[in-house]
């Protein structure tokens, strides 16, 4: 068995976005030279995601609405976290929620998905690099 990984960074400007990584990480899964097995992808900040859904605008202004609605960022005294100095008590609850990562079957050296399935990073608490696992095992 065969391991190879990369790291992707990102910067977001703003509080919360969502960044389509499919094809960051079809590319490390082609550099990997795995045929047959799994990859991770994990975000590797507690204020950040990874998830797999639809690259639709329509969903991802739901996804923020529906975020914003069951962890909203004001007011900041609403968290007890946001007691430490840090004003994003918000967004380890939508990072809860929105999943830490991952995995996705290599079958022939692609990624296998299911129709219309792409990679995410999901940002909430932007501006400032962050970084995303991508592990990929098999032969």
């Amino acid at each position: 068995m065969k391991s190879y990984h990369e790291e992707l960074w990102m910067e977001v400007p703003i509080r919360m976005d969502f960044v389509n990584i499919t094809q960051q990480v079809e590319e490390i899964v082609r550099e990997s030279g795995i045929r047959n097995g799994l990859c991770l992808v994990n975000a590797m900040h507690i204020t950040a995601s990874v998830f797999i859904n639809d690259d639709e605008s329509g969903l991802h202004r739901d996804y923020k609405r529906w975020l914003e609605e069951l962890a909203p960022h004001e007011p900041i005294s609403h968290y007890d976290h946001n007691r430490t100095g840090e004003d994003n008590g918000d967004a380890h609850h939508k990072r809860q929620i929105m999943g830490r990562e991952v995995v996705v079957a290599v079958t022939d050296g692609q990624l296998h998905f299911g129709t219309w399935e792409q990679i995410f990073y999901g940002e909430f608490d932007g501006r400032r690099r962050k970084r995303v696992l991508v592990k990929i095992i098999g032969e």
